[in-house]
C-alpha cells in the first residue's frame, strides 16, 4: 500500500529508511588465496592517502603485507592475539558502567532529542569564518552518535562524533561544562561511546566546524573495543560474519547499502520451520521475525530502518494465524515508545483513508472509529477494569495470586483456561494470561495497552518508573493484536540475562514435552515445546558494541488488510494460504 511508505518522524520519508533482508551465512576457509583489497575497518577521515593491503588467507594466520605513502612494513597476525586485550577492554569498560550508575547516570538511555545531523550541521555552517563562533539562542544544537576518535590536552578535549549523515567535531572546555562532567568526560567517555551533546557552533582557529560543548550525556556505554584504526581487521570472513562492526568503522561498507536499498532464527518466541543445508552442512531456520538483524543495522550505524518481509512460524493455523505471514518492522534511533505509537496511528489512519476515504469502517458489523487520538491504558489497569483484580496490591506470592485469580475468574473460565493459569511461572505471566483470556476479545476499538511485565518481553527496555515493567505497548483493534512495539533494550548484560533465562525456561518445558510424549499414551505425538531454542551469541556481541536509545515495533500486514477489506479470516487476504491436505 502505498500508505506504507511513510515515515514522517523528523520530517523524513520511509523511502530514506533502509530497507534489510536478513540472512546468515556459514564460510570455511581451506585453501589458501592472495587478494588485493582497500583496507578494512579503516577510518578513511583520517588521512588522504590510501592503503594497498595484500591479503595471504590460510586456516591458521594472516600474513599482512601493508603499503603507504611511508614505506613497506610487512606483519603477520595471530588471528587469535588480540582476545586477551579485548577482553581487558571489556572489564575495565564494565567497571565505568558501574561507576556511572553509582552517580546515578543510565549508561543507556532512553532517547536523545536532537536538532541537527552533523551533516545538516556542516551545510547551514558553512560560512562561519575561522575562529567564529555562532552565539545566538537560535544557534543552539543538540547532536547525537558514535564517537570516532578522541584527544585530550590538560582542560581541553576535541572528539569526533559520527552519526547517519557524517561526522563533526565536539569541542570541550572544562571551564564551559557544568559541575565534574568535563572530568567524567575524559575518564568515562570511550572510543565506540554513543553520546549526545547540546552546545553552541563555532569554527576553530584551524577550520574545523564544531559543536562548542554546553553539556553531554553517554547514551550508550561501548564494551567491546572498535578495530585498530591504523591496522584495520584482515580477517574477511569476520567482516560477513559483523557485518555491523564493518560498518561502524568503514562508513564506506554503510554506503554499500544505502545504495543496494535504494534499488539464526531470533527476534520473538516462536517454533520455526527448519531444513537442512547439504553444502554447509548445518541446519537453517526460516525466519520467525525480522527483528535482530535490523537491530544489528542501528548497531553498524544506520538510524532509520525498516523491512517488510514474510515471517514463518511453525505453529497453529486458524482465521487469524497463518504460517506465512507478512509483517513491515520498523526501528529509530533515539526515540522511545511513544514515537511509536504515533507511526502506528500514522500507518493505520493514513491506509483506512486511502481505503475508504474517512476513518469510520465496519468490521463484521461492528462500527470501529479510528479518529485520533486512540486509547491508551496500562495492562494493569485494564485487567483491574475487567475482573476487578488489582495485580497490584497482590505483590510477589504467586501462589496467593493465583488463588485470588482462580477465585475471581474461575466461574467463567473452562478447563483450558484454568490449566493455563495454575501454569504460568510468574506473576508478570498470570497478569498476562488474565489479560488475554478476559480483557484481549473486549478491545473492540483501537486501543494502546502499555507497559508489559519483564517476564513477557525479553527485547523491551526496563520500564524507567516502574520497576518489574517494561516499555511496551500492543495495539488492538477487533480484539486482535495488530502491532507490538517497545523501546528496545541496548544493555548487553540485561540481555543476555533475560535471553538465557528465556532459553533455560523454553528447555526445561522442552524436557517436560519430550517426556511426555515418550510415554506411553502419547507415544508418537509431537509437543509445541519440543524444538529447540539456541542463543544468538552474535547479537549479543553486536550490543556490546553499542545500540543506540531506539524504539521498534512491528506491524502485521495481513491483518491490517483483514481489517481495512471487512475480512473475516486471515486466508481471505492470502492468495495462496497452507490449507490441510485434502483427503
Amino acid at each position: 500500500m502505498d500508505a506504507l511508505k511513510l515515515w514522517s518522524l523528523s520530517s523524513q520519508p520511509l523511502k530514506h529508511l533502509f530497507r534489510c533482508a536478513s540472512s546468515t551465512t556459514t564460510t570455511t576457509t581451506t585453501t589458501t588465496t592472495t587478494t588485493t583489497l582497500r583496507r578494512p575497518y579503516s577510518y578513511s577521515y583520517y588521512s588522504s592517502s590510501y592503503s594497498r593491503v595484500v591479503l595471504r588467507c590460510c586456516s591458521s594466520t594472516t600474513t599482512t603485507t601493508t603499503t603507504t605513502n611511508a614505506g613497506v612494513r610487512n606483519r603477520r597476525v595471530s588471528t587469535s592475539s588480540s582476545t586477551s586485550d579485548r577482553d581487558a577492554v571489556r572489564a575495565i569498560r564494565l567497571k565505568k558502567v558501574e561507576e556511572l550508575r553509582s552517580k546515578g547516570l543510565e549508561p543507556y538511555a532512553y532517547g536523545w532529542e536532537r536538532t541537527h545531523t552533523a551533516n545538516q550541521l556542516q551545510d547551514i555552517y558553512k560560512h562561519l569564518a575561522d575562529g567564529e563562533e555562532s552565539k545566538s539562542e537560535k544557534d543552539a544544537v543538540s547532536v547525537a552518535g558514535r564517537i570516532v576518535a578522541r584527544r585530550a590536552f590538560g582542560k581541553l578535549a576535541f572528539l569526533t562524533l559520527r552519526d547517519d549523515s557524517g561526522t563533526i567535531q565536539l569541542y570541550c572546555e572544562k571551564e564551559r561544562l557544568a559541575n565534574d562532567q568535563f572530568d567524567q568526560l575524559k575518564a568515562l567517555v570511550d572510543i565506540g561511546d554513543i553520546v549526545g551533546v547540546s552546545g553552541s557552533i563555532k569554527r576553530t582557529e584551524k577550520g574545523e566546524l564544531s559543536v562548542y560543548v554546553d553539556s553531554f550525556a553517554i547514551l550508550t556505554k561501548s564494551l567491546l573495543p572498535l578495530p585498530d584504526k591504523y591496522h584495520g581487521l584482515t580477517d574477511v570472513d569476520k567482516r560477513y560474519r559483523q557485518r555491523y562492526v564493518d560498518m561502524i568503522a568503514n562508513p564506506e561498507v554503510a554506503d554499500v547499502f544505502r545504495k543496494r536499498a535504494k534499488g539464526a532464527a531470533g527476534g520473538a518466541e516462536a517454533r520455526p520451520f527448519v531444513t537442512y543445508h547439504n553444502s554447509l552442512g548445518r541446519d537453517l531456520y526460516l525466519r520467525i521475525a525480522t527483528e535482530l538483524h535490523l537491530k544489528r543495522m542501528l548497531v553498524g550505524g544506520f538510524e532509520k530502518v525498516y523491512e517488510i518481509g514474510r515471517i514463518f512460524r511453525n505453529e497453529g493455523i486458524s482465521t487469524r494465524h497463518n504460517p506465512e505471514f507478512t509483517t513491515i518492522e520498523m526501528y529509530e534511533a533515539y526515540s522511545d515508545y511513544e514515537s511509536m505509537i504515533y507511526m502506528a496511528e500514522e500507518i493505520v489512519t493514513r491506509c483506512a483513508l486511502a481505503v475508504h476515504g474517512n476513518l469510520t469502517i465496519d468490521y463484521q458489523g461492528v462500527e470501529i472509529h479510528l479518529e485520533r487520538p486512540w486509547r491508551r491504558e496500562t495492562m494493569h489497569n485494564l485487567v483491574k477494569e475487567s475482573t476487578g483484580i488489582d495485580f497490584d496490591e497482590l505483590g510477589n506470592d504467586l501462589k496467593v495470586a493465583k488463588e485470588v485469580t482462580l477465585e475471581n475468574l474461575g466461574g467463567d473460565l473452562d478447563y483450558k483456561g484454568k490449566s493455563s493459569l495454575e501454569a504460568c511461572t510468574s506473576i508478570g505471566h498470570l497478569l498476562n494470561e488474565v489479560f488475554e483470556i478476559v480483557v484481549e476479545p473486549k478491545l473492540l476499538q483501537p486501543t494502546f495497552v502499555l507497559d508489559y511485565p519483564i517476564e513477557i518481553s525479553p527485547l523491551a527496555k526496563p520500564h524507567r518508573r516502574i520497576a518489574g515493567l517494561t516499555e511496551r505497548f500492543e495495539l488492538f483493534i477487533c480484539g486482535r493484536e495488530l502491532a507490538n512495539a517497545f523501546s528496545e533494550l541496548t544493555d548487553p548484560t540485561d540481555q543476555r540475562g533475560r535471553l538465557e533465562e528465556q532459553v533455560r525456561q523454553h528447555n526445561e518445558k522442552r524436557a517436560a514435552a519430550i517426556s511426555k510424549t515418550e510415554s506411553a499414551e502419547d507415544k508418537g505425538k509431537e509437543n509445541d515445546e519440543s524444538y529447540e531454542v539456541t542463543l544468538d551469541d552474535d547479537f549479543l556481541t553486536a550490543l556490546e558494541y553499542g545500540m543506540p536509545p531506539a524504539s521498534g515495533m512491528g506491524l502485521g500486514i495481513d491483518r491490517l488488510v483483514m481489517l481495512l477489506t471487512n475480512s473475516a479470516s486471515i486466508r481471505d487476504v492470502i492468495a495462496f494460504p497452507v490449507l490441510k491436505v485434502q483427503q
